[in-house]
């Protein structure tokens, strides 16, 4: 399992946040992999995903907070590790669009904003959904990197805006037509972590990490002595 699953896991299994922080947390995740489908005059919701842990944390949040009929669509990737793929679907109703309503996902992102991520527990609710819908991270023993991605340059900027309030070194870039938000500093993701609840991952993060700086440490060390000793031994020979 790779290092950002092992963290959506965690994150999805987080338990006892109140109701605001939820549709904080729903609307990160629908407007990072959510889509509205038409039915007649009704709509209907569409939520896609490869973790299994992710797609019942969707329909707890649904089920909780609204009076919503849902199903879940079981498909086989087509890609080469044929994953399972997991379609949580909201049947088009008269509710479906007061729940739209009540999350700002039928507003510009601005007023779902204002209304939705005004207090610190729903910023990194909404965080801490963006994250599982649409974030990676890389293994600490690597590279120093997460991100997150989105077609829609508005939802990134927010993203981006919100992880600055906390205080992160966060930077933003495009590519090939996705918007990809991201840290790539050792001390800023696990600042992330912390703000998106993820505690046991920043742990591991933080145990990884400092046992790859002592590594690096003694290497430097070893290294200098060496040139030393080397300047040493030349110094004789002459």
């Amino acid at each position: 399992m790779s290092f950002s699953n092992e963290v959506k896991n965690e994150l999805a299994r987080i338990e006892g946040q109140k109701s605001c922080c939820d549709k904080g947390e729903l609307y990160g995740l629908l407007k990072m992999s959510g889509a509205i489908v038409l039915s007649g005059r009704n709509i209907g919701i569409h939520f896609s995903t490869e973790n299994a842990a992710l797609a019942r944390r969707m329909l707890q949040l649904l089920k909780t907070n609204f009076k919503l009929q849902t199903e879940v669509v079981i498909t086989r990737s087509r890609r080469l590790k044929k994953n399972n793929r997991y379609q949580v679907r909201v049947l088009p109703s008269p509710e479906v669009s007061m729940a739209l309503e009540t999350l700002q996902l039928l507003t510009t992102i601005a007023e779902g904003k204002t209304k939705l991520l005004a207090s610190s527990c729903c910023r990194r609710a909404f965080l801490r959904g963006a994250f599982m819908a649409g974030g990676s991270v890389s293994r600490p023993a690597g590279d120093y990197h997460l991100e997150m991605v989105t077609g829609n340059y508005d939802f990134a900027e927010l993203i981006r805006s919100i992880i600055h309030s906390f205080s992160m070194p966060v930077k933003m870039t495009d590519r090939k037509g996705e918007y990809i938000v991201y840290l790539k500093e050792g001390n800023a993701i696990t600042s992330f972590l912390s703000v998106i609840g993820a505690h046991n991952a920043l742990m591991e993060f933080e145990n990884v990490r400092i046992i790859k700086e002592m590594r690096n440490n003694v290497n430097r060390i070893v290294n200098c002595e060496t040139a030393n000793l080397n300047k040493t031994v030349q110094a004789a020979v002459h």
